[in-house]
């Protein structure tokens, strides 16, 4: 049962972080979207309509990729944890469902108009689509996270026959634990959103290419924002940790009284068991926190040389900031194994353990097929993501097809996109 159980439990891991991945870059760079497309909105001046065009076309690339990860997540909830669907289904499926038709129809309907509306419809509807994209998106980010906040703090539900039934919706949706962390999160998105944006730009300012001017506005628009929304993501951060010594005190290890206090409690309840978060959950504690220093410190100096752009001239610090794309990736995969790992054993913190949320009668080779099948699919949509990220990111505006201009002797833009 342990062997099947830790499966089930790498799988998940595996496809929630794969899928995080995306939906923060997704979060990210949808808000820079807003500001470049707002921008073209109220002056008309073509080199924002470019940066809308070449930064959006990134941003369809991964959103599109991402909705295969998360299709692929939640089917392991009837897959591998039915003993969790069955006992809590009705309270934190309620959301889940709720976001999927937010974010799969509301938010892809609202991005199809916007990727077919350009020059069809007028330029500030065409602004407010991409608007609502950012605010449904938004939207999707609350109602998973009022899920998820439910299995770290299961509030506003009684028990009856077994299974948890909700008895206020209010207390679900203000869980205080969700909302601190949709803060965190947000932030977070935004952080990476800007590296990414940082990144790109510095690689095509350090090899001097074509789009010099280009690429040295999106660096002034993201590279202060990396910096502030870095500092705001750490405090936020910090900040969580008094949601944890309320709601999850275990996470905080046996030299906490309020955590000893817990597993005793824990112990006389449900008996022995180790609820202390395991050690690898401090590593990634440390972890998260070391890399938001480096994120700290390689923009803040970068952005002194923002000033008569003397950062075009400072190659090794160009080359530092595109290599820094993946040191949000890391701390946000750091800051979930904290997050989910912690409250270890518990699927429902004080609840339901993990080894009772499995499903019933699955075995050890099916659930090596299902880790493995689906670990192939994740780190497949992954791989293409970034393969595809590379490829048109090196390429430049010239290179973006979205919303491309159509002449009398050009090809339509789809089959422009297969032959160029």
């Amino acid at each position: 049962m342990d062997d099947v159980l830790a499966l089930a439990r790498l799988q998940f891991a595996l496809t929630a972080i794969a899928h995080y991945l995306f939906v923060s870059l997704t979060l990210g760079l949808v808000t820079f979207l807003v500001v470049m497309q707002t921008r073209w909105a109220i002056t008309g001046k073509e080199k924002h309509r470019a940066q809308t065009r070449f930064w959006g076309q990134l941003y369809l690339i991964n959103y599109a990729l991402g909705i295969g990860t998360g299709i692929v997540m939640e089917f392991q909830f009837g897959l591998n944890w039915s003993g969790l669907t069955h006992v809590a289904g009705n309270v934190f499926g309620a959301p889940l469902v709720v976001e999927t038709l937010v974010a799969f129809f509301a938010e892809s309907t609202l991005l199809g108009l916007w990727v077919f509306g350009w020059d069809r419809l007028r330029r500030t509807t065409h602004t407010v689509l991409i608007w609502l994209v950012a605010l449904t998106a938004y939207a999707s980010v609350f109602f998973v996270m009022a899920a998820n906040g439910f299995l770290q703090n299961p509030v506003g539900t009684r028990v009856k026959d077994g299974e948890m039934v909700p008895v206020d919706a209010a207390a679900l949706f203000q869980n205080s634990n969700a909302s601190s962390a949709m803060t965190h999160i947000l932030t977070g998105a935004l952080t990476t959103g800007a590296f990414f944006v940082v990144a790109v730009s510095a690689w095509h300012l350090r090899k001097r290419t074509a789009h010099t001017e280009f690429f040295w506005s999106s660096m002034k628009l993201a590279l202060p924002v990396a910096v502030v929304m870095a500092m705001v993501t750490g405090v936020m951060g910090a900040g969580l940790f008094q949601s944890v010594a309320e709601n999850t005190p275990t996470k905080l290890g046996p030299g906490d009284k309020n955590a000893v206090a817990q597993a005793e409690e824990f112990t006389e309840k449900f008996g022995p068991d180790n609820y202390f978060a395991p050690d690898y959950v401090n590593t990634a504690e440390s972890f998260m926190v070391s890399l938001w220093g480096v994120m700290m410190v390689v923009t803040i100096i970068s952005a002194l040389f923002l000033i008569k752009r003397n950062l075009i001239r400072r190659r090794i610090l160009l080359w530092l900031l595109s290599a820094a794309v993946v040191l949000p990736y890391l701390a946000s995969i750091a800051g979930w194994i904290l997050r989910e790992a912690g409250r270890q054993p518990w699927a429902i913190y004080g609840v339901l353990k993990t080894e009772d949320a499995i499903t019933p009668g699955t075995t050890f080779g099916g659930a090596l097929a299902s880790l493995l099948v689906f670990g192939v699919l994740v780190a497949a949509l992954t791989l293409v993501d970034w393969a595809l990220l590379l490829r048109f990111a090196r390429r430049g505006p010239d290179a973006a097809h979205l919303g491309r201009a159509q002449g009398p002797d050009e090809k339509p833009a789809d089959v422009a996109a297969l032959t160029y």
